[in-house]
């Protein structure tokens, strides 16, 4: 299982590559193929007045590309679906200005892959980070009322400028890679002024002149459109991209409406888990109540809302990462953020409560049993209403207002409380609609014990193993559990599987005649409920979180086995303890060179003495593999870790990648590594990397360097590059280990804050290194000019926990309510960090496991205090400049744990990823952190 979820992590970017690698190739085999036509001349580009569809040999090819993202089936499902209608009713894709500028390469890529299948998507997109680089540049202030940007002469000018500048870069990209697009600056959308007075030339668009969209597509080219507008008079006026692909969808009508962001769709604020799918229909009004549903996320939940309830209920809209498009739109997985209407669901326990015929339409058409004649409808319904007048059983039917999905749902008294899911029938439209989940979770809100039974034949076998609690071989069939933990149970249920009669209709107990044996097929962990259901792509079903699932992952299954090295200091004590809880992890070696010998304290598991393993005796116990080890965690000083790395290394080369153990270093030896054998474990801020790791091998943060990163890389994009953000760190006495010294001696610390090391501290380098490894070119600071920070630790007389007072310098004016908002929105969703608007305290957070940020802060107008305009010049130098950057700086507050969420916590964290478990098992959560100042 561990092998196949690396696989599928990995598989999403190489894809993607594969895809780049493909469009580029088919594109100079047609460049090749020009040159040798003697038919063809050198003249300039030409519209043609007609569509030419793609060529069948490289569509082909694209074809068997997805193929490897989804089942044949699948896909071709999907491009029927998707070439069912006219090419302006593919889809409208909003691009916003950061996917053009940091990733267009992919974007380009996905789209040239799109029109390569024959399809036409119409592209609106945004440049809002370029524009405020302009306007910055040019000394105008970026202004915002009600998040809608002020828009004046100067502003405008600039921005025709950038939106005409962005375009070209987007046609020039997808024709390098022979891709047709024509650049549509203007002409398609009529807006009147939305108030002049407040907003300035902002326009609320009127009317779309679609004419101008689909002369394009006629003429073969994909329609590159800027968001500006015009007023009848011809006035242009600035209107959010946005806003303008909504308007465009709502003419158009398409079957789908994408929004590329960087994230890859929406994320729960409480699980931190991306939300998969949302049925409007059945979730907005409670997903409104969610305490986490604020701010930007609310706004854009509603505006979804009101622009599907104008759309036919086949219209979807999904929110994606341009690398992860082709996945959205051709497998029944997806990859991002789906939102569809849906319908609402049912549960009835009385046949006479349904409408009979559309149940029975829905079954004849779908349903494999009664479609091969083994089974009526009247027959299977009369079946459940005698077991029911008898007292023999009970039964559920589920389904959706429309008869799309309909499930059959049985218990019998001698069951044990478990129920068996009888039948799952879905029509084509459920599948490409997501509706099986929906209709799964009622089920399981019900029915948190279910059993089922599939063939051993069904090719999607892997999709139901994934899926199941565990499962078990019995003759021609498996069947597999959800939610049930006892396994003298899961026996009685084999046991009458085996002894069934084979007449039995399949999906129940009693299920097909078994074989004289029986074995276990897998005791796999706990995965989300997903769907299992008969009708079209059936096993191919894939999404499976939606936003209000609160079930966990990878609670269950075999133990994972620890290998600690160094568990004589404060951090190697926080970890047993933390295994000691954690439901997966056991320890299998502890290696403390001055505590060989002796009982590990802390651990109950089993009964644990100390070791003393050098670095040859690792690397004999890791060439097993995973069979004896499956993490090692490296907690030493600095300087140490390198002959246990080499030695893990030498040991398992010659081990398939899933086979090797993987490997966390808490020192600073691999923070800096640049080959790309080591990934930096920050997951707030690292994530992407962590997921897409396939060395195995985590270099865990330093707790300074937490705690500040946290603090500083939400402001990232609004940073001031000619000034360098400090930080003023206090750190317990445990921060400076057990070898003595007066750093860690109480009488020494004792009413006293010692500083050390004021320039060039590890952690000073580590958090301008790091956070350079994830801006973006469009960010102040980025790979051509690195961030450097000033950091000055102390040491104060408590024991443990960190405070950090960060001054970071913008680029222009902030509120502490827009800082508040900005780190509000960032951590959305994160467990281990929370952000207030006090300020935080080392007495508060000591000896918790999350990170607070908050008490947000910034200078008075000091303009105003000496009578000067306010934005006054800052490059005039003087006393006006000197104000106007005194003015432009940010004040946060940040405290951790230095010995959990900056070492040992942080860890777990980096493993669970690592072995595909839940990111927060084994770590306590809480909701709220604790706060002593209002």
């Amino acid at each position: 299982m561990l092998r196949a979820s690396r696989l599928l992590k990995q598989g999403a970017g190489a894809l993607a590559r594969t895809f780049r690698l493909a469009t580029t190739a088919i594109h100079q085999q047609q460049q090749q193929q020009q040159q040798r036509s003697s038919l063809l001349t050198n003249t300039t580009r030409q519209y043609s007045s007609y569509q030419r569809g793609p060529d069948n040999s490289e569509k082909e090819t694209i074809v068997k590309l997805l193929y490897n993202i989804g089942s044949k089936k699948e896909v071709e499902q999907y491009l029927r679906h998707f070439s069912s209608v006219e090419s302006q009713k593919f889809a409208v894709i909003k691009v916003g200005g950061a996917v053009i500028s940091d990733d267009l390469a992919t974007l380009a890529s996905a789209l040239t892959f799109l029109n390569r299948v024959g399809l036409y998507p119409i592209v609106v997109h945004g440049a809002g980070p370029q524009l405020n680089k302009r306007l910055e540049a040019a000394n105008i202030e970026a202004r915002y009322e009600d998040g809608i940007r002020i828009t004046d002469g100067r502003t405008l000018a600039i921005a025709r400028e950038v939106f005409a500048s962005e375009n070209r870069k987007l046609v020039e990209a997808l024709e390098r890679l022979g891709t047709r697009a024509r650049p549509i600056t203007g002409g398609v959308f009529v807006a009147d002024y939305l108030n002049k007075e407040k907003y300035d030339l902002v326009g609320k668009i009127t009317r779309i002149n679609r004419e101008v969209v689909e002369s394009s597509i006629r003429a073969g080219c994909l329609p590159i459109l800027t968001s500006l507008a015009e007023t009848p008079e011809g006035q242009i006026l600035n209107v959010n991209a946005d806003i303008a692909a909504g308007e465009l969808a709502r003419v158009l009508e398409p079957l789908k409406i994408v929004f590329l962001n960087e994230k890859n769709g929406l994320y729960h604020g409480t699980t931190g888990k991306r939300i998969e799918t949302i049925h409007l229909d059945e979730e907005y009004e409670g997903l409104l109540k969610e305490p986490w549903v604020r701010y930007g996320t609310k706004l854009k939940l509603k505006e979804i809302k009101e622009l599907l309830d104008t759309l036919p209920r086949s219209s979807s809209v999904a929110i994606i990462s341009a690398e992860h498009l082709h996945k959205e739109l051709f497998t029944h997985s997806g990859a991002g953020t789906l939102i569809m209407r849906g319908h609402r669901l049912f549960g009835k326990r009385d046949l006479a409560e349904i409408d009979s015929d559309r149940l029975r339409d829905l079954l004849v058409q779908f349903d494999p049993a009664v479609a091969s004649g083994a089974t009526s409808v009247a027959s299977y319904c009369q079946q459940l209403t005698e077991m029911a007048k008898s007292g023999a059983g009970e039964y559920w039917i589920y389904g959706d207002e429309p008869y799309q999905v309909a499930a059959v749902v049985i218990r019998r008294p001698n069951q044990g409380g478990v129920s068996v899911l009888d039948k799952f029938v879905a029509s084509r439209a459920a599948v490409l609609g997501n509706i099986t989940d929906n209709a799964w979770k009622l089920i399981i809100r019900d029915h948190p014990q279910l059993v089922w039974t599939v063939p051993r034949t069904d090719d999607n076998l892997s999709w139901h193993f994934e899926r199941a609690d565990g499962s078990w071989a019995v003759g021609d069939d498996i069947m597999f559990w959800h939610g049930v933990d006892d396994w003298k149970l899961v026996s009685d249920l084999i046991a009458r599987k085996t002894s069934a009669s084979s007449s039995t209709s399949a999906g129940s107990l009693a299920g097909s005649a078994p074989s004289a044996g029986v074995r276990a097929y897998s005791t796999m962990a706990r995965r989300q409920p997903a769907s299992v259901f008969s009708g079209p792509s059936a096993g191919a079903q894939r999404r499976t979180y939606s936003s209000n699932s609160s079930s966990s992952t990878g609670s269950k299954g075999a133990p994972l086995r620890v290998g600690l090295i160094g568990a004589r200091g404060y951090t190697g004590r926080e970890l047993i303890k933390l295994i000691d809880g954690h439901p997966r992890f056991e320890l299998a070696f502890v290696s403390s060179r001055e505590l060989a010998g002796k009982p590990v304290p802390g651990y109950s598991k089993t009964q644990l003495n100390h070791v003393n393993l050098s670095a040859s005796d690792v690397g004999e116990i890791a060439k097993a593999g995973r069979d004896r080890v499956d993490v090692w965690i490296l907690a030493l000083p600095n300087g140490v870790a390198a002959p246990f790395v080499s030695a893990i290394d030498s040991a398992t080369a010659q081990l398939a990648i899933a086979e090797q153990p993987v490997v966390v270093d808490l020192s600073a030896d691999y923070r800096f590594d640049v080959t790309g054998q080591w990934v930096y474990g920050l997951p707030e801020l690292h994530r992407k990397n962590l997921l897409q790791n396939n060395t195995g091998r985590i270099s865990n943060p330093g707790c300074y360097a937490t705690g500040s990163q946290l603090g500083i890389a939400p402001l990232l994009p609004y940073m001031d590059a000619t000034r360098l953000p400090s930080v003023f760190g206090v750190s317990g006495y445990s921060g400076a280990g057990t070898k003595p010294s007066p750093k860690n001696n109480p009488e020494f610390v004792h009413d006293n804050l010692i500083p050390y090391s004021p320039v060039n501290h590890i952690h000073e380098r580590e958090v301008g290194h790091s956070l350079t490894r994830i801006t973006k070119p469009s960010y102040p600071f980025n790979s051509k000019n690195p961030l450097k920070v000033q950091f000055t630790p102390h040491v104060a007389p408590f024991f443990q926990g960190i405070a950090l007072t960060l001054h970071v310098p913008l680029r222009m004016s902030m509120s502490s309510k827009d800082m508040a908002d900005v780190f509000a929105e960032f951590y959305r969703g994160e467990r281990l960090v929370h952000v207030t608007q006090a300020a935080p305290l080392v007495k508060d957070n000591a000896a918790r496991h999350y990170a607070v940020v908050g008490g947000f802060a910034v200078p008075p107008s000091l303009a105003a205090e000496n009578g000067l305009p306010l934005g006054s010049d800052s490059s005039s130098g003087g006393v006006v400049g000197s104000v106007a950057l005194a003015e432009r700086r940010a004040v946060v507050n940040v405290t951790l744990d230095n010995l959990l969420k900056g070492a040992a916590t942080q860890a777990v964290q980096n493993m669970n990823i690592a072995l595909g478990l839940d990111e927060y098992m084994g770590i306590p959560l809480v909701e709220e952190p604790v706060m002593s100042l209002d």
